[in-house]
């Protein structure tokens, strides 16, 4: 690897991540394209177990554009990529004099960033699904069984 430009800036955790699986850094170490270190192997396994792996180029570039009204500093705007804060509390936390700047608009630049940056929605499982359904005939059995119980014999 040749570094082209020396601090050319900083990089989205989603930029990385994307970086590493090019190399084939992965949880098949067999399968690897170049060599690569331990410590990548363990940014990797950090990374997809962040926002990063549910994000994509087009996302990242969508949320830029759109944030642009907001007049977010570079720092900030990588720091909301990375984090990907579903609160008031969080973007506070990220966005330098938040309040001075956004006021009450702070729940639009939140919605924005949700709707950018959706969570994956869970998988049910046939498993789940079976213990919903076993939970529920365990109640009512309970429930039978505590109305035999009031029951004069």
């Amino acid at each position: 690897m040749k570094i082209l430009k020396a601090n050319a800036g900083a990089l989205t955790n989603f930029e990385v991540l994307d970086f590493l699986r090019s190399r084939g850094a992965g949880k098949d170490p067999t399968r690897v394209i170049a060599p690569v270190a331990p410590s990548e192997y363990k940014v990797f396994d950090y990374l997809e177990q962040s926002v990063a792996c549910y994000q994509t180029k087009e996302s990242i570039t969508d949320f830029i554009s759109k944030s642009e009204k907001y007049k977010l500093a570079k720092a900030e705007i990588l720091n909301v990529i990375n984090i990907r804060p579903s609160s008031g509390v969080e973007i506070d936390s990220i966005v330098e004099d938040c309040e001075g700047r956004f006021g009450e608009n702070i729940d639009e630049l939140v919605d924005m960033v949700a709707e950018v940056f959706p969570l994956p929605t869970p998988i049910e499982t046939d498993e789940g699904a079976q213990e919903v359904e076993n939970d529920a005939q365990e109640t009512e059995n309970d429930a039978q069984e505590t109305e035999n119980d009031a029951q004069p014999s």
